[in-house]
């Protein structure tokens, strides 16, 4: 299996070349999710996978817990105005109402982070085919994700770029390797270990497949491809950027690995709202950054090995992975 971004070529150029195009809807419109499903399915009948999050119930933050949060933001040095007033309830998008596309196109594969989706839902996949996966961090979560009817546990490696998918982040986190986590839950479990998290090559997945995972799931390693609809700015920000990737909470309210900025260094002591509230919060200025090409307030998620990035199509990508799978292979 491999990742994609959100952008239909990308999709489809991975899952005709043999891999599986992946979708993140986490934020996505029903309207976005049922176009973008159905512009893909017409370019390829290769499988699809289309992930959403888990996300909490969740009260209105305290009024001053959102004045501390709403400061924070107003002292970067960014010409950007946060307004309070756009956080309102209902603070996520409702589940039922994203997956009736799901339930119209029947992609091969539906996955979830953070958490588990509700029983109606791993029901209603298995009626019509569709395979479930849930993203685990830890032998504890892919336990409850086993016990809850899913097909396999994608188990999310500490190298990982993005969300962290911890079911409870006020927990201790583990912090496990993929390969580690991938080998803590080998003889726990009898579905299948998708391995995630810092894998750039096929030389990484021929480790990740060695050390008895089904297949892995790659992200970042698809950002600079033609047809990933990345920025200019991102993209020069991921290919020649000095920064290491760390995790901030500052942008989401979660932790989330990405390229250090001027955003996380400033963030890092200040209040911040609960996920997703925090997300809305910072929505404005992570769309002014976008426009400006401004990396430094921008969510540049990647992970451990975005300095092997690549910047080519994906259909070559894919080719060129399979062959170092294939060597990597012969040489173990």
């Amino acid at each position: 299996m491999s990742g994609g971004f959100n952008t239909p070529q990308l999709a489809a150029e991975v899952a005709n070349a043999g891999g599986m195009g992946s979708f993140g809807f986490a934020y996505s419109a029903p309207d976005h999710i049922n176009r973008v499903l159905r512009d893909t399915t017409a370019l390829t009948d290769g499988p699809l996978n289309a992930n959403f999050f888990i996300f909490p119930e969740l009260k209105a933050p305290s009024p001053a817990l959102l004045v501390e949060a709403t400061q924070a933001l107003g002292e970067l040095p960014t010409p950007v105005r946060i307004e309070p007033s756009s956080l309102t309830a209902p603070y996520a998008p409702d589940l039922d109402a994203q997956l009736q596309a799901v339930w119209r196109h029947r992609p091969a594969v539906l996955t979830f982070h953070f958490g588990l989706p509700p029983e109606r839902v791993v029901e209603q996949a298995h009626r019509q085919n569709i395979a479930v996966g849930v993203t685990a961090t830890c032998l504890r979560e892919a336990q409850d994700i086993a016990r809850a009817g899913a097909d396999f546990v994608v188990a999310q490696g500490w190298e990982a770029g993005g969300h962290r998918g911890s079911f409870d982040p006020s927990q201790a986190d583990e912090e496990l390797p993929v390969l580690a986590l991938v080998r803590s839950l080998l003889d726990c479990l009898s579905i299948p270990i998708v391995a995630a998290g810092g894998m750039m090559d096929g030389r990484d997945i021929a480790a990740v497949l060695a050390a008895g995972a089904t297949a892995a799931q790659l992200g970042t390693a698809f950002l600079c491809c033609d047809e990933a609809g990345t920025a200019r700015a991102h993209r020069e920000a991921l290919r020649e950027g000095e920064e290491e990737t760390v995790f901030t909470s500052a942008f989401s309210g979660r932790p989330a690995r990405g390229m250090r900025n001027t955003f996380i260094d400033a963030m890092a002591d200040k209040s911040v709202l609960a996920f997703p509230q925090q997300n809305t919060l910072t929505g404005a200025l992570r769309r002014w950054a976008a426009s400006a090409g401004d990396v430094g307030f921008q969510s540049v998620w990647a992970g451990t090995g975005r300095c092997k990035i690549r910047s080519m199509p994906a259909a070559q990508l894919m080719a060129t992975i399979e062959r170092e799978l294939s060597e990597a292979a012969i040489g173990l």
